[in-house]
């Protein structure tokens, strides 16, 4: 068997996060890597590539930074998990709370999924409410089925539990206010991301929160994505927004396994056992959430930042690459059918068929020819390895596959495309 057929053969999905699965790639995609360097990934044959995945944007200084590998490394030697609190614990929790001005209490977890669906149990402990509104234009929030449900995907789900869950647009105030009205009274928290490809508009921030606490409920950013990469303070400090609640993950600690829910004293409070008034509610209790190794490294990723200006380089190189892949699709007279855009911290890439409609076969085809150019693109993560060379790199890379896919316009993309179209996560049945 290839790793493939082994990988699906003891795993459900092939990997253990749908987006690394065979189906989000294409046929050429390297199926299995063993290590990464810096901006590299490799394959257990040796085969290099230039990575824009980053560990699904997990790693922002670069593969195996040795500082942040050191002092995992330490803590790991100090003995990675104790019968009580750690103090590297203590002081990743101190870190957190003196670096965001939002944040007053911090409970710690291994992944994202956790962390967002504890804000909501929080606001729903807090107010005494059980419906959520969430932004739909946001693509993933949870595992969990109060997320999952409100998706196609609503196979093992009680109905009961996703029809908590009511959806609003982002950039579209009314549409909030709207599920306030007809749920007066009734919901418990908002939850949205600060950005994703675009800015707020108009104060919309402002004007969520303003309803929120007009409303009784509570004000939740998720950040999982947008932290540590807008702004070293999170978006928040970008936006000028103090959330009631926020989740944090993925550039935490550059790779490692580190999540954060973070928020307001009187609230957070609600899940402690000194101070509480309130009835308690019993809140994330996970015997590896303060994992040593992981807080060790965030702490030295934190200082990484501050000493390297992390946070600059990765809005400048955004901008070039944005600036340089578009001007190669100028240049081709394709850039009606492929651009990148976004914000530059996070800028993304559309590809579109010879009609002007958005397509994952073309999505499929530019991902194709990237790899056999030496760049693995599924989307694009920037992180401070990525320097000039590797800009260079990529815009060789891209002259050439925009090439492929100009004549793929014109003579169908069946003629060029190997495989399987990508398909979308969210979908009923394979």
């Amino acid at each position: 068997m290839n790793y493939s057929e082994r990988l699906n053969y003891v795993i459900p999905g092939g990997a253990h996060t749908y987006s690394r699965g065979d189906d989000q790639y294409p046929e050429n995609a390297p199926q299995i890597l063993e290590k990464g360097h810096g901006a590299y990934v490799y394959t257990p044959e040796g085969e290099k590539f230039l990575d824009y995945g980053m560990a699904l944007r997990a790693v922002t200084l670069g593969y195996a930074e040795p500082t942040v590998a050191k002092a995992a490394f330490k803590q790991i030697e100090y003995g990675n998990n104790l019968t009580r609190p750690s103090l590297v614990e203590l002081e990743a929790a101190e870190l957190l709370c003196d670096l965001i001005p939002s944040v007053e209490m911090v409970k710690f977890a291994k992944n994202g999924s956790t962390v967002t669906t504890a804000a909501l149990k929080v606001a729903r402990g807090y107010t005494g409410r059980k419906y959520i509104a969430r932004c739909i234009d946001h693509p993933f929030f949870s595992f969990d089925d109060w997320f999952i449900g409100d998706t196609p995907l609503k196979n093992g789900i009680p109905e009961e539990h996703y029809k908590l869950t009511l959806n609003f647009i982002y950039n579209d105030i009314a549409s909030l206010e709207k599920i306030f009205a007809e749920f007066p009274g009734q919901i418990a928290g908002v939850i949205l991301e600060p950005a994703t490809l675009s800015h707020p508009l108009d104060g919309f921030l402002q004007k969520v929160k303003q309803l929120c606490h007009n409303n009784g409920a509570i004000f939740i950013l998720d950040e999982m994505i947008t932290g540590f990469r807008w702004d070293l303070q999170g978006a928040q400090k970008y936006y000028d927004i103090e959330p009631d609640l926020c989740t944090f993950g993925k550039g935490m600690a550059n790779g490692f396994s580190v999540a954060a829910l973070c928020g307001k004293r009187e609230i957070m409070n609600i899940g402690g056992i000194k101070n509480l008034e309130k009835e308690r509610l019993f809140l994330i209790s996970t015997t590896h959430g303060a994992e040593m190794c992981g807080l060790g490294a965030f702490i030295e990723t934190i200082k990484f930042y501050k000493e390297h200006k992390v946070i600059d380089h990765i809005w400048s190189y955004g901008e070039k690459l944005i600036n340089g892949m578009n001007e190669i699709a100028k240049e081709l007279e394709i850039s009606d059918f492929f651009s990148v855009y976004g914000i530059p911290c996070s800028p993304n890439y559309v590809t579109k068929d010879k009609t002007g409609t958005i397509s994952m076969a073309f999505r499929t085809l530019f991902a194709q020819e990237m790899i056999k150019n030496g760049v693995l693109m599924p989307w694009i993560a920037i992180s401070y390895a990525h320097k000039e060379e590797e800009l260079k790199k990529t815009l060789v890379a891209t002259k050439k596959t925009l090439v492929i896919y100009k004549k793929a316009l014109e003579e169908g993309y069946e003629k060029y495309l190997q495989g399987a179209i990508i398909k979308p996560v969210f979908r009923k049945f394979n």
